[in-house]
Protein backbone atom coordinates (compact mmCIF):
# COMPACT_ATOMS: atom_id res chain seq x y z
CA UNK A 1 0.00 0.00 0.00
CA UNK A 2 1.23 3.50 -0.71
CA UNK A 3 0.57 6.78 1.06
CA UNK A 4 -0.89 8.39 -2.05
CA UNK A 5 -4.18 10.22 -1.42
CA UNK A 6 -6.68 9.90 -4.25
CA UNK A 7 -9.21 12.73 -4.61
CA UNK A 8 -12.82 11.64 -4.34
CA UNK A 9 -14.49 12.94 -7.48
CA UNK A 10 -18.22 13.54 -7.58
CA UNK A 11 -19.99 10.98 -9.72
CA UNK A 12 -23.40 11.45 -11.28
CA UNK A 13 -25.84 9.01 -9.68
CA UNK A 14 -28.41 9.46 -12.43
CA UNK A 15 -25.92 8.79 -15.23
CA UNK A 16 -24.35 5.82 -13.41
CA UNK A 17 -27.73 4.21 -12.69
CA UNK A 18 -28.93 4.83 -16.26
CA UNK A 19 -25.78 3.27 -17.69
CA UNK A 20 -26.04 0.31 -15.31
CA UNK A 21 -29.70 -0.23 -16.17
CA UNK A 22 -28.69 -0.48 -19.82
CA UNK A 23 -25.97 -3.07 -18.95
CA UNK A 24 -23.19 -0.56 -19.51
CA UNK A 25 -20.16 0.27 -17.38
CA UNK A 26 -21.14 3.02 -14.91
CA UNK A 27 -17.82 4.80 -15.44
CA UNK A 28 -17.35 4.84 -19.23
CA UNK A 29 -20.64 3.58 -20.70
CA UNK A 30 -19.03 0.63 -22.52
CA UNK A 31 -21.38 -2.35 -22.84
CA UNK A 32 -19.39 -4.69 -20.58
CA UNK A 33 -21.24 -4.69 -17.25
CA UNK A 34 -22.59 -8.26 -17.55
CA UNK A 35 -20.69 -11.30 -18.80
CA UNK A 36 -23.78 -13.53 -18.47
CA UNK A 37 -27.46 -13.08 -17.58
CA UNK A 38 -26.84 -11.85 -14.00
CA UNK A 39 -23.05 -12.25 -13.71
CA UNK A 40 -21.15 -8.97 -13.43
CA UNK A 41 -17.87 -8.80 -15.35
CA UNK A 42 -14.67 -8.73 -13.32
CA UNK A 43 -13.40 -5.63 -15.12
CA UNK A 44 -14.62 -3.25 -17.79
CA UNK A 45 -12.83 -3.88 -21.07
CA UNK A 46 -13.27 -0.21 -22.00
CA UNK A 47 -11.84 1.64 -18.99
CA UNK A 48 -10.43 -1.11 -16.75
CA UNK A 49 -12.80 -0.40 -13.85
CA UNK A 50 -12.69 -3.29 -11.37
CA UNK A 51 -16.31 -4.43 -11.11
CA UNK A 52 -15.77 -7.57 -9.04
CA UNK A 53 -16.01 -5.63 -5.76
CA UNK A 54 -19.69 -4.78 -6.13
CA UNK A 55 -22.07 -6.00 -3.46
CA UNK A 56 -25.58 -5.89 -4.89
CA UNK A 57 -26.65 -8.96 -2.82
CA UNK A 58 -30.41 -8.97 -2.11
CA UNK A 59 -31.29 -5.47 -3.30
CA UNK A 60 -32.03 -6.32 -6.98
CA UNK A 61 -34.48 -9.16 -6.20
CA UNK A 62 -36.15 -7.05 -3.49
CA UNK A 63 -36.70 -4.10 -5.83
CA UNK A 64 -37.73 -6.44 -8.66
CA UNK A 65 -40.41 -8.03 -6.47
CA UNK A 66 -41.59 -4.54 -5.50
CA UNK A 67 -41.77 -3.40 -9.15
CA UNK A 68 -43.39 -6.59 -10.45
CA UNK A 69 -45.97 -6.53 -7.67
CA UNK A 70 -46.92 -2.97 -8.54
CA UNK A 71 -47.35 -3.94 -12.19
CA UNK A 72 -49.09 -7.32 -11.87
CA UNK A 73 -51.54 -6.64 -9.01
CA UNK A 74 -53.33 -3.68 -10.67
CA UNK A 75 -53.49 -5.55 -13.99
CA UNK A 76 -54.95 -8.61 -12.23
CA UNK A 77 -57.54 -6.44 -10.49
CA UNK A 78 -58.51 -4.72 -13.74
CA UNK A 79 -58.84 -8.07 -15.52
CA UNK A 80 -60.94 -9.43 -12.64
CA UNK A 81 -63.32 -6.44 -12.70
CA UNK A 82 -63.61 -6.30 -16.48
CA UNK A 83 -63.81 -10.00 -17.46
CA UNK A 84 -64.25 -12.05 -14.25
CA UNK A 85 -62.26 -15.04 -15.53
CA UNK A 86 -62.08 -18.31 -13.56
CA UNK A 87 -59.41 -18.61 -10.88
CA UNK A 88 -57.29 -21.07 -12.90
CA UNK A 89 -57.06 -18.49 -15.72
CA UNK A 90 -55.79 -15.90 -13.24
CA UNK A 91 -53.26 -18.41 -11.94
CA UNK A 92 -52.00 -19.44 -15.34
CA UNK A 93 -51.84 -15.98 -16.88
CA UNK A 94 -50.46 -13.97 -13.98
CA UNK A 95 -47.90 -16.52 -12.79
CA UNK A 96 -46.42 -16.66 -16.28
CA UNK A 97 -46.65 -12.88 -16.66
CA UNK A 98 -44.95 -12.39 -13.27
CA UNK A 99 -42.07 -14.67 -14.25
CA UNK A 100 -41.60 -12.93 -17.60
CA UNK A 101 -41.65 -9.42 -16.11
CA UNK A 102 -39.25 -10.52 -13.34
CA UNK A 103 -36.78 -12.07 -15.80
CA UNK A 104 -36.80 -8.92 -17.90
CA UNK A 105 -36.49 -6.44 -15.04
CA UNK A 106 -33.97 -8.25 -12.79
CA UNK A 107 -30.84 -7.47 -14.89
CA UNK A 108 -32.04 -3.89 -15.36
CA UNK A 109 -32.43 -3.39 -11.62
CA UNK A 110 -29.14 -5.14 -10.82
CA UNK A 111 -27.26 -2.95 -13.28
CA UNK A 112 -28.82 0.17 -11.78
CA UNK A 113 -27.84 -0.95 -8.25
CA UNK A 114 -24.24 -1.58 -9.33
CA UNK A 115 -24.20 1.85 -11.01
CA UNK A 116 -25.52 3.48 -7.83
CA UNK A 117 -22.87 1.72 -5.75
CA UNK A 118 -20.18 3.03 -8.09
CA UNK A 119 -21.57 6.57 -7.99
CA UNK A 120 -21.72 6.58 -4.18
CA UNK A 121 -18.23 5.04 -3.78
CA UNK A 122 -19.70 2.03 -1.98
CA UNK A 123 -18.18 -1.41 -1.38
CA UNK A 124 -15.60 -2.27 -4.06
CA UNK A 125 -15.84 1.21 -5.56
CA UNK A 126 -14.64 3.06 -2.45
CA UNK A 127 -11.73 5.53 -2.76
CA UNK A 128 -9.60 3.06 -0.79
CA UNK A 129 -9.92 0.73 -3.76
CA UNK A 130 -8.66 3.34 -6.26
CA UNK A 131 -5.14 1.94 -6.04
CA UNK A 132 -6.46 -1.44 -7.24
CA UNK A 133 -8.12 0.21 -10.24
CA UNK A 134 -4.96 2.21 -11.05
CA UNK A 135 -2.84 -0.95 -10.90
CA UNK A 136 -5.25 -2.66 -13.32
CA UNK A 137 -4.90 0.28 -15.73
CA UNK A 138 -1.10 0.11 -15.41
CA UNK A 139 -1.09 -3.61 -16.19
CA UNK A 140 -3.48 -3.06 -19.10
CA UNK A 141 -1.28 -0.35 -20.62
CA UNK A 142 1.80 -2.60 -20.35
CA UNK A 143 3.78 -0.48 -17.89
CA UNK A 144 5.59 -1.98 -14.95
CA UNK A 145 3.93 -1.44 -11.56
CA UNK A 146 7.31 -1.21 -9.81
CA UNK A 147 9.27 2.05 -10.00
Amino acid sequence: MSDIEFPVAARSRRRAMWRGARARCPACGDRTLFRAYLKISDTCSGCGLALEGHSADDAPPYFTIFIVGHIIVPVALIVERAYTPPLYVHGAVFVILSIIVSMISLPIVKGAIVGLQWALHMHGFAPDDAEHMISNETIKSGESSET
